[in-house]
C-alpha cells in the first residue's frame, strides 16, 4: 500500500515555461525545501534570489552538448524511482539522494511547430528527452513522488503542502501522476504526428492522433447529434480553428466546416495570384461564387454575384484584411451571411458589420505565408480512419496539354486556372463555369457550378444553369471540370451555352471525341492530368 503523507524535503525543478516559477520555488525553499534545479531554470530562481543547488551538484556529471544531456543520469531517475521501503539499502549504498517532487514542463514543441515557416530541424530540436523521462519516472513512483507538469497545478501543491505539515497525500500524488502520463502521451502524439506529416512518403504504421478540446458545439449537423471542436497542436497558419471571433453567437458545427472550405479556397487563390483580392462564398461546403478582382469591394460584389440565391445565409471569406469601403460591399442589398471571414477588420469594419447583423461572425485569422509542410487530412469511417494527403496542389498552366481548338492566351491561361482552383473546392463530379465579363474586364469570377452530382452530364447542366445569366457578357466563358469526360455529351452541355474553352484532366479511352467535339465547334481544349475529386 502507498503511504500517504510524504515529506516534501527536495525538488527538482526545470520548466521551459517559467510561469509563476519564482513565487512556487519562493514558497518550497520557504518551507525549507532543498532546490534542485537546472539551466536557465536555475539562472532564473538564482536572479531571484532563491537559493538553488545545480543539477551536477546532485550527479557529479556536468551539463553537457549544450544542454541536451543533464538529467539522463542514474543519480537523477535512482532518487525518483527509489521506493523508499524496499531499496533503502540500495539508497545508502549508492549515496541516492531521493527527489519527492519533480516540476518540470516540456520544451514548447506544439507551439514550435505551429510557428509560420518553422523549419524541421528547428522542431527536432523542441523534443524534450530528459523531461518526459523525468515525468514518467516520477509518475510511475507516486507512491512517493509527486509530479507537476503545468503552472496550473502550482496552487494545489502549495495548499497541499500548508494543510499536511509539509506533506504531499498519495490522492493528490495519484492524480498529479495521471495528468502527467495524459501530458507526455499527448507530447509524443503531437511529435509523430508532426514527423508523419514532415515525412515525404512515409504514413506511419500506428497511426497516433492528439487534439485539444476547444469546446463544446450546440450540436452536430443536425440537431439530434452531439459535437465538439478539437484545435490540432501542430497546426500552423491561418485556419478557422484558431480564429479570433470579433463579434456574433458561437459557431455552429456546420458554420465551421463551410468557413474552413471557404478560407481554404481563398487561400488557395492567393496563391494563384498575390497581386490580386479573391472572395469567396461557401454553402453546404461548396463554393457557390467566387473572384479575383484588383479590391476587396470588386472581389467581393463579384463573388456574390455568382448565385446571389445561393449566398444568402452563406459563408463569406476574402483573402485581404476588409475595410469600411468593403464592409459597406458585403452589408449592402439583400444579402445575409452568417460568417465573414478575413485575415483582419478594421474597427470601422467591423462596427459596421455588426450593426448590420447582429449575430453575424466575423473571423480574423491572421496571415501568414502558407507552410511547407505536408498536409494530410483524416476521415472517419466505421470501425477506422482514412488518411490522404491534402489536395494542395496548385494549377499550372506550363504543364497543361493543348488538344484541340485556338491557341489561349496567357490571361485566358489564368482565367482557366482559377476555374480549376474553383473546381477543386467544388463536390464531385464538379464542373465550374466562368471568365471575365465586359462590365469587369480585369476580373475573373465564378458563374455557376454543377456540384456533387452522380454523373458528370447532369453535373453540366447544373454548371450552366446557374451559369447562365453571365455567359452572354463574357467574351471567353471557360469551364473546368474536376475529372475526364467519360462521354462527349457533357462538353456538348457546355459548347451549347458558350463555352469557348474546356480545361479537364483527361484519360478517358474517349478523349478524342471530345477532342474532335471541340475542334469542329472552335472549342479550346486543355488536358492537365491532374485529377481532383472530392467527395
Amino acid at each position: 500500500m502507498p503511504q500517504d503523507l510524504v515529506p516534501l524535503r527536495r525538488a527538482l525543478l526545470s520548466v521551459s515555461d517559467k510561469t509563476d516559477l519564482v513565487p512556487f520555488a519562493r514558497t518550497l525553499a520557504d518551507r525549507g525545501v532543498e532546490i534542485v534545479s537546472t539551466g536557465g531554470t536555475a539562472r532564473a530562481l538564482t536572479d531571484a534570489g532563491v537559493k538553488v543547488r545545480p543539477i551536477e551538484d546532485l550527479t557529479g556529471f556536468p551539463e553537457i552538448m549544450d544542454g541536451r544531456v543533464k538529467t539522463l543520469h542514474p543519480k537523477v531517475h535512482a532518487a525518483l524511482l527509489a521506493r523508499r521501503d524496499a531499496h533503502a539499502d540500495e539508497i545508502r549504498e549508492h549515496a541516492v539522494e531521493p527527489i519527492d517532487l519533480v516540476c518540470v514542463n516540456l520544451y514548447p514543441f506544439e507551439s514550435t511547430i505551429a510557428k509560420p515557416g518553422v523549419t524541421r530541424d528547428e522542431a527536432i530540436e523542441q523534443i524534450d528527452i530528459g523531461g518526459p523521462s523525468m515525468i514518467r519516472s516520477a509518475a510511475k513512483n507516486a507512491d512517493w513522488v509527486a509530479v507537476v507538469t503545468s503552472p496550473r497545478q502550482y496552487d494545489r501543491v502549495v495548499s497541499e503542502l500548508e494543510a499536511n505539515d509539509g506533506s504531499t497525500t498519495w490522492a493528490t500524488r495519484a492524480l498529479l501522476a495521471a495528468a502527467a502520463f495524459a501530458r507526455t502521451a499527448e507530447y509524443d502524439a503531437a511529435i509523430s504526428a508532426y514527423l508523419a506529416r514532415t515525412s515525404p512518403t512515409a504514413f506511419p504504421p500506428t497511426l497516433r492522433l492528439s487534439y485539444s478540446k476547444v469546446d463544446d458545439l450546440r450540436y452536430g449537423e443536425n440537431p439530434h447529434q452531439q459535437a465538439a471542436l478539437y484545435r490540432d497542436p501542430a497546426s500552423a497558419g491561418p485556419s478557422i480553428v484558431n480564429a479570433r471571433k470579433l463579434s456574433g453567437k458561437d459557431l455552429s458545427y456546420n458554420n465551421i466546416l463551410d468557413a474552413s472550405a471557404a478560407l481554404e479556397l481563398v487561400k488557395a487563390l492567393r496563391l494563384l495570384d498575390p497581386a490580386r483580392t479573391a472572395a469567396c462564398v461557401v454553402k453546404h461546403t461548396n463554393p457557390c461564387g467566387a473572384a479575383m478582382a484588383g479590391s476587396g469591394p470588386e472581389a467581393v460584389t463579384l463573388a456574390i454575384a455568382g448565385d446571389p440565391v445561393a449566398a444568402y445565409g452563406g459563408i463569406l471569406a476574402i483573402n485581404a484584411p476588409v475595410d469600411a469601403k468593403t464592409a459597406d460591399v458585403i452589408r449592402e442589398g439583400g444579402s445575409f451571411f452568417e460568417v465573414v471571414v478575413a485575415p483582419e477588420f478594421s474597427e470601422d469594419a467591423a462596427g459596421a458589420l455588426s450593426e448590420r447583423w447582429k449575430n453575424v461572425r466575423l473571423l480574423a485569422v491572421g496571415d501568414h505565408p502558407p507552410s511547407g509542410a505536408r498536409k494530410l487530412e483524416h476521415r472517419s469511417i466505421v470501425g477506422g480512419v482514412l488518411v490522404q494527403d491534402r489536395d494542395t496542389k496548385t494549377p499550372d498552366p506550363s504543364s497543361w496539354t493543348h488538344a484541340a481548338g485556338p491557341e489561349p492566351s496567357a490571361d485566358t491561361l489564368a482565367d482557366a486556372s482559377f476555374l480549376v482552383a474553383c473546381v477543386r473546392a467544388l463536390s464531385s463530379n464538379a464542373i465550374a463555369v466562368g471568365g471575365r465579363t465586359r462590365e469587369a474586364p480585369n476580373a475573373v469570377r465564378l458563374f455557376g457550378a454543377g456540384a456533387g452530382q452522380m454523373d458528370r452530364l447532369a453535373a453540366c447542366r447544373h454548371a450552366v444553369e446557374k451559369a447562365s445569366a453571365a455567359l452572354a457578357s463574357c467574351p471567353i466563358p471557360i469551364a473546368a471540370s474536376d475529372a475526364f469526360f467519360p462521354f462527349p455529351d457533357g462538353a456538348q452541355v457546355l459548347i451549347d451555352a458558350g463555352v469557348r474553352l474546356i480545361v479537364q484532366p483527361g484519360g478517358s479511352k474517349r478523349d478524342q471525341e471530345t477532342f474532335d467535339l471541340c475542334d469542329a465547334r472552335g472549342v479550346t481544349c486543355l488536358t492537365t492530368g491532374v485529377r481532383h475529386f472530392r467527395h
